[in-house]
């Protein structure tokens, strides 16, 4: 596979400028409500795309993380306090937008005794309520991988449960110095055997100086414990004080890898320069949402 040069952005990576009319909208209603997202904080290429689609990747916990990766934007330092209204004011926005599939990730709070899964639960559980048609899908830290705190998570029954492992074993201890790759496989195992109806997901960043064969060995160890779903893309640097990007790769390489996942049995395979964790999610709920009608359909020809 060859790889694009680093030396200047090329061309696959130059994003189109949308609407802005819904971006203001998008914003006003998260600044209302006093919400934060991962668009926002951890600058994402997609934001302009995402919000004038009107869909937003939610973060809880506040917008300042208790650990600091080599290649997040997110401010770290002491987290904020909890805020008990955020649950509810999540659903309520995620309800105003009509969204389908609605995305809730946070902040590692390595601070909090339960370090934000009862938070999780609680927004899980107000999105049940006040959209009970949409894909809820979560994306966790991995909360140390303490099997009684996922428990707290998987126990509100999201759809989806993503738990991204970024990137592969090698270089795991300079992109996530306070993770580990072992217990991140560990977190996404434990899902899929505390309750096999989950989906399971993850992500990976291509671009730091990664082989193919490693590329390939990784996605290999998350389907070897189930994972359903797995997204891949171009890690950019958001700012000179993170990871430098060793190589742009190039969409036809992104192409292979998307062929290379669903030989190995993924459900769904999203890999493109740039793909997110929640970039497109909608693709892989129109598949959950058309095995549900299936599965309706099914139960009422039995009855």
């Amino acid at each position: 596979m060859e790889a694009g040069s680093n030396n200047r952005l090329p061309e696959w990576l130059k994003i189109r400028v949308p609407k802005q009319d819904t971006i203001r909208m998008v914003q006003g209603m998260m600044r209302d409500k006093k919400l934060h997202t991962v668009c926002e904080s951890a600058g994402c290429p997609n934001l302009p795309e995402c919000w004038s689609k009107k869909t937003a990747t939610f973060m809880i916990l506040g917008n300042t993380c208790t650990r600091s990766c080599g290649f997040c934007a997110i401010k770290t330092g002491k987290g904020e306090t909890v805020d008990l209204l955020e649950p509810a004011n999540v659903a309520k926005v995620a309800k105003d937008l009509g969204l389908k599939h609605v995305v809730v990730t946070s902040v590692a709070r390595d601070d909090l005794k339960d370090e934000g899964a009862d938070q999780f639960a609680r927004t899980i559980n107000q999105l049940h309520r006040a959209i009970p048609y949409a894909i809820v899908e979560v994306l966790t830290p991995d909360f140390k991988g303490k099997e009684n705190l996922i428990d707290i998570v998987v126990d509100a029954h999201p759809e989806i449960y993503n738990h991204n492992i970024e990137t592969i074993p090698r270089l795991h201890t300079i992109v996530r110095p306070q993770a580990k790759y072992e217990r991140s496989l560990s977190v996404l195992e434990y899902v899929k055997k505390a309750d096999s109806s989950i989906y399971t997901k993850s992500g990976i960043m291509l671009g730091l100086g990664e082989t193919e064969d490693e590329v390939v060995d990784t996605l290999k160890d998350l389907r070897s414990i189930g994972v359903d779903a797995v997204t891949i893309g171009q890690y950019l640097r958001p700012t000179k004080k993170h990871l430098p990007v060793v190589e742009y790769i190039h969409p036809d390489v992104f192409k292979e890898y998307e062929k290379i996942g669903e030989d190995l049995g993924f459900a769904f395979v999203a890999s493109g320069p740039f793909i997110r964790s929640s970039y497109n999610a909608i693709g892989f709920s129109e598949k959950l949402l058309a095995e549900r009608l299936k599965l309706a359909e099914q139960n009422l020809v039995a009855q």
